[in-house]
C-alpha cells in the first residue's frame, strides 16, 4: 500500500506520494505549512479520480478539472501533473520514456492515493 510521506525542505513543506515499492509516484509543491500540506494530501484523495486528458495527441479533447494532464516536456519526455478541481496543480510525475509508463504513474495515485497513509519524516 503507498503513503503519503511529508517532508520539511529550506523553504516549507512538501509531500511525495510513494507506491507500495517506495518508490516515489507525485511530489507536491513546496508549502508554506505543514497544514496547507496536508490539505494538499487531502485534495489528491479527492481529485484522483479524475480523466486523463492527453495533450500529446493532435486535437486532444479538453476536460474539466479535476484532470490529469498528460504532456511532454523539453527532453521528450513523457510527464503529467494533477490539477484540483480549482485548475490549480497538486501533484506532478517524474519524466518517463514511455508514454505507457506515464500512464502507469498516474493508475497508480489512483489506486494509492485514496487510502494511503501519512507519515512525516
Amino acid at each position: 500500500m503507498g503513503k503519503f510521506v511529508i517532508k520539511q525542505t529550506a523553504t516549507g513543506t512538501k509531500f511525495d506520494l510513494k507506491a507500495g515499492n517506495g518508490e516515489v509516484i507525485a511530489t507536491s509543491e513546496v508549502y508554506a505549512s505543514e497544514a496547507a500540506c496536508k490539505n494538499g494530501i487531502e485534495s489528491v484523495r479527492k481529485c484522483c479520480e479524475g480523466g486523463v486528458e492527453d495533450q500529446t495527441v493532435e486535437c486532444y479533447e479538453t476536460l474539466k478539472h479535476p484532470k490529469f494532464e498528460v504532456y511532454l516536456d523539453k527532453k521528450g519526455e513523457y510527464r503529467f501533473r494533477l490539477k484540483a478541481r480549482n485548475g490549480e496543480i497538486i501533484a506532478t510525475g517524474e519524466g518517463y520514456k514511455s508514454k505507457a509508463s506515464c500512464l502507469n504513474g498516474i493508475e497508480s495515485i489512483k489506486k494509492n492515493a485514496p487510502e494511503a497513509a501519512v507519515v512525516e519524516e
